[in-house]
């Protein structure tokens, strides 16, 4: 057997660089893009090396925050489909711990990424290291032992020889259609290192395939009993949808069928805005007409969806005692949820065995029709609520229709966390497939700019528009930065509240004061909190940028933004108090059982109320 003598980091590279992923049956590209790498002295000796002798094969990009760059890397995965990934490392430490929360949002998600944090020595030898945590009765434990629950598959690389079950396993972790998620490797500094005869097959190109898993038989014919029956059917589609390659299938389907179609956060874009079936977005964020729709629905097919309380109003939305819930997914674990009939599969396998099967079946004509109905009649609020109002002051909404007229049939949004997914999730009329990007599954502040370079990565022909929040960008920016550094151009639209106002609508809406939210009530010296110039901040790091009052001045500005060739941020004051109150589901947030305000026990009323419309 032909070996080759490499220090495990060396090995490692050399491995993921020979890997390569199949796309549509024709084009065979590297599964890895590059790796997004901060070094320090728990990675840079030993994967750093490994890495520069590797540069050409594999590219490696700098970032400036660990956490950012894994959303970075996570939202380059999501915007491929999940066919495409990268890889990212830290040094250990803080470092490390830094991306616990970017596996968190991975896992959520279902989404890719190969992390790959440094570790303390695996020999002790020169115990306790630099930023060490030692664990006081268990000296095996490090700060990597935190992605342990938040990791799809998880290793500690102890000798240079375990690469040889671990990558693979790693690999088809990322590559499950099922079981996707962030896979960790712990990487100890003194091992990436040392060195091993590695057989030469182990390099070799490999080229990968996503399975589709077909129906199970009788789950099949159960669904498909299920869906004849149907008077007055509704679909969900979720993010799913996308990671299969079946927006076209979902089309087809709902065409033939005529079917309504409605859309989650991680689904929207599945089908266009205009396409005849959609109704829009469903759920606590929900139009009208796709919340209507789901309580008189007697069979719900949910494709690709993990069902999580914004898209079944907390388990209220679903009304009918009769509802037959379809779910097709391809994992196991979410297509068993809410007492549903499972159909464990993959959607576009699934949908077009379905829609063969029906075959002429449609549902009743007046179903339809009303679904249609119910569309126009969203239409006429989207249209008067994304206005321009004249408002020096303009709402969430008002924003977010500037920003989709501009935004045409090129345009991706990309936003995460706080009142602006709810906005956009009813109100953006998605162009279709790669149009709307928001992270919604872990709703994580500080993903917006970092996912939104990571869609531009991945996406290059499109042009991104990322909206964030004051809050958010306050906590994570510095990839404006790297955004200019790369190339990478995005658009970046903040809105300035001056303040968390979502969270500050959501404590009024439980009875609560005014606390710690907005800036005016959140303490401070006596003249009060700062005004942030963020346009002045955004030139600072490289940008180009402006700070404009108005929707008419936005939409101007959003013209100038467009014809730029680099990363642009239009800053703006709004209005943290309106959001858009047509649509919607109720939302199960705890009510305190006893308070000394009225207003809290009025809210706690309610909130019982509400509750017994909750199915369990």
């Amino acid at each position: 057997m032909s070996t080759t003598r490499l220090t495990m980091a060396q090995a490692l590279v050399k491995y993921l660089a020979a890997q390569y992923i199949e796309l549509d049956g024709r084009e065979e590209v590297p599964l890895f893009a590059g790796t997004f790498a901060i070094f320090g002295h728990g990675n840079v000796a030993g994967l750093g090396e490994a890495l520069y002798q590797a540069k050409d094969r594999l590219p490696t990009y700098r970032a400036h925050n660990e956490q950012t760059m894994a959303h970075a890397a996570i939202a380059y995965a999501r915007a491929n489909g999940r066919r495409r990934m990268m890889a990212v490392t830290s040094s250990i430490g803080p470092g490390a711990a830094n991306m616990v929360t970017a596996a968190a949002l991975a896992h959520t998600n279902r989404l890719p990424v190969l992390l790959l944090p440094g570790d303390t020595f695996a020999t002790r030898e020169p115990d306790p290291v630099l930023q060490q945590l030692e664990h006081f009765n268990d000296p095996t434990i490090t700060v990597n032992d935190c992605f342990r629950p938040v990791s799809r598959y998880f290793d500690r690389i102890m000798r240079p020889e375990q690469l040889l079950t671990s990558l693979p396993q790693a690999i088809a972790t990322l590559l499950d259609p099922e079981h996707c998620g962030p896979a960790t490797l712990s990487l100890p500094q003194d091992v990436q290192t040392f060195s091993y005869d590695f057989p030469e097959r182990f390099f070799e190109r490999r080229l990968h395939r996503i399975r589709r898993p077909a129906p199970e038989l009788r789950e099949f014919e159960t669904a498909l009993e299920a869906l004849r029956n149907a008077k007055q059917p509704l679909i969900i589609a979720g993010g799913g949808v996308h990671y299969a390659g079946a927006c076209q299938a979902l089309d087809d389907f709902a065409r033939a069928h005529g079917i309504p179609v409605a859309e989650t956060q991680a689904g929207k874009g599945a089908l266009p805005d205009a396409h005849p079936q959609s109704v829009g977005a469903i759920g606590v964020t929900g139009s009208a007409a796709a919340n209507c729709l789901s309580e008189q629905a007697d069979v719900i097919l949910a494709v690709g969806t993990r069902l999580q309380d914004f898209t079944t109003g907390s388990r209220a939305l679903f009304e009918r005692d009769d509802l037959r819930l379809v779910a097709l997914n391809v994992g196991r674990f979410d297509s068993a949820k809410h007492h549903a009939l499972p159909l464990s599969c993959d959607a576009k396998v699934g949908l077009e065995q379905l829609s063969s099967a029906l075959g002429d079946w449609r549902s009743e004509d007046k179903w339809r029709e009303q679904a249609g109905g119910l569309k126009r009649e969203w239409k006429v609020v989207v249209n008067h609520t994304t206005a321009d109002a004249g408002l020096a002051l303009p709402t969430d909404a008002q924003v977010i229709g500037a920003v989709n007229r501009q935004a045409g049939d090129d345009g991706t949004v990309v936003c995460a966390a706080g009142g602006l997914p709810g906005e956009l999730h009813k109100l953006w009329q998605a162009a279709g497939p790669s149009s709307y990007h928001v992270e919604y599954g872990f709703s994580c502040m500080g993903y917006e700019i970092a996912g939104g370079m990571g869609v531009k990565m991945a996406k290059p022909e499109r042009e991104v528009f990322v909206m964030v929040g004051d809050g958010s960008y306050l906590m994570h920016n510095s990839e404006l930065a790297t955004s200019v550094m790369l190339g990478h151009k995005l658009i970046v639209v903040v809105l300035d509240n001056r303040g968390f106002g979502c969270i500050n609508r959501l404590q009024h809406a439980t009875g609560g004061a005014g606390f710690n939210n907005l800036l005016k009530d959140c303490r401070t010296v006596p003249e009060g909190a700062p005004k942030t110039d963020f346009a002045a901040h955004a030139r600072a790091l490289g940008c180009q940028a402006e700070s404009v009052s108005g929707i008419a001045a936005l939409e101007a500005a959003l013209v100038r933004a467009r014809q730029a060739s680099s990363t642009y941020v239009i800053a703006m004051d709004t209005d943290p108090l309106p959001s858009t109150a047509e649509g919607g589901a109720w939302w199960d947030v705890a009510v305190p059982e006893v308070s000394e305000r009225e207003e809290v026990n009025t809210a706690y009323r309610g909130y019982v109320e509400a509750k017994t419309r909750q199915h369990r």
